[in-house]
């Protein structure tokens, strides 16, 4: 037999959250996992009514209340429950009465971790879709290009032996043509994005934030206040540096663009953030270490129709904006094996680039 301690030291190290509430909806005993899920201690919270620590809904506690009446088993799927904190989490969770001893064990999974995987999975995948697309449509668009140009240079030439006035008239109009085949050429160009692969060599990160507020700086003229808030104790990552900074300014660039279109830079600020997190999945692949920058700006927010396709090509919130700068970022981070996440409201958006520390 199992004594009180063993079975104590027995729940503690199971993954799911155990939580027993007694008759009147009180927590009498949360394990290891549980304190981790409502971020409470057993000290601070046995004793407490569950209400004080998680709330769910009035539909919720009555359910509770009626399995404790009816000694009936049942099981929720994607509850959403506000934490003592503010919080909110995402849990499935089994109610399991214990007739006997007037209590309720609730058996819990905190589904937040699987739901982001999903979400950034689904991500992901559409983006290389739509970028998959998009490279099949440039090169389609590149050899017609290529060929009006060559014919609008021929056409030049022979122009040349025409009589004056009429041959500049007409050659002024072949200008025209190669011109504007070059300008889509090169709309297509930004479109398939970086051409080489990425050299991944060891990098300092704050090298390329400050090469990137450098650049902001200079854009600007320093009417713009950029804050740092550095972590001095990152290691080097594994990046290549040229296209990690154009990253890193495309996000730094709209961020200015899109202040000095709404609020004026002088009012505007734009925060430089780096730091290290633990224990952090990409897609489906977990990194003990990765490191975040972050890019907090004061601007307008992005408007929220286009929020969750701000990283598709052509998508912008800017009237002058290309939708190219986002894409091509996404583009740069995903070949680095990293996430870049996005939240944005008025006043306040934040870009989140996520980059393992270590390379595969």
């Amino acid at each position: 037999m199992l004594n009180d301690r063993q079975l104590r030291l027995l729940l503690d190290t199971l993954t799911s959250a155990v939580l027993v509430l007694d008759e009147n909806l009180s927590l009498c005993y949360l394990n290891s996992a549980a304190e981790d899920l409502v971020a409470a201690s057993s000290a601070r919270s046995i004793g407490l009514p569950l209400e004080d620590v998680v709330r769910e809904s009035r539909s919720a506690e009555q359910a509770l209340r009626s399995a404790l009446a009816t000694g009936e088993k049942y099981t929720v799927r994607r509850a959403l429950w506000l934490l003592h904190n503010l919080e909110e989490c995402t849990v499935d969770y089994s109610v399991t009465p214990l007739t006997e001893l007037g209590l309720l064990l609730l058996e819990v999974q905190s589904m937040d971790r699987l739901l982001r995987i999903a979400r950034e999975d689904a991500l992901i995948s559409a983006q290389e879709t739509t970028r998959n697309l998009v490279r099949g449509m440039a090169h389609e668009v590149k050899n017609p290009l290529g060929g009006i140009r060559g014919a609008a240079q021929l056409l030049q030439r022979e122009l040349k032996d025409l009589a004056q006035p009429e041959g500049e008239d007409l050659a002024e109009y072949t200008q025209i043509i190669i011109e504007e085949a070059d300008r889509l050429r090169n709309l297509v160009d930004r479109m398939l994005g970086p051409r080489q692969p990425v050299k991944l060599l060891p990098v300092n990160v704050h090298s390329i934030t400050e090469r990137v507020a450098q650049l902001v700086e200079a854009e600007c003229d320093g009417a713009l206040e950029i804050k740092r808030d550095y972590d001095p104790s990152i290691p080097e990552i594994p990046a290549d540096s040229e296209q990690l900074i154009q990253a890193v300014l495309n996000i730094a660039r709209n961020a200015m663009q899109a202040i000095a279109e709404n609020v004026g830079l002088e009012e505007g600020s734009l925060t430089i953030r780096t730091r290290v997190q633990r224990q952090f999945t990409i897609g489906r692949r977990h990194c003990a270490l990765v490191c975040r920058i972050d890019i907090v700006d004061n601007g307008p927010g992005i408007p929220e129709d286009i929020r969750e396709r701000i990283f598709y090509p052509m998508i912008s919130g800017r009237a002058e904006g290309s939708g190219l700068g986002l894409s091509i970022s996404q583009h740069i981070i995903n070949q680095h094996r990293g996430l870049i996440k996005c939240e944005s409201q008025p006043g306040q958006t934040e870009f989140q680039i996520y980059l393992p520390l270590a390379s595969d």
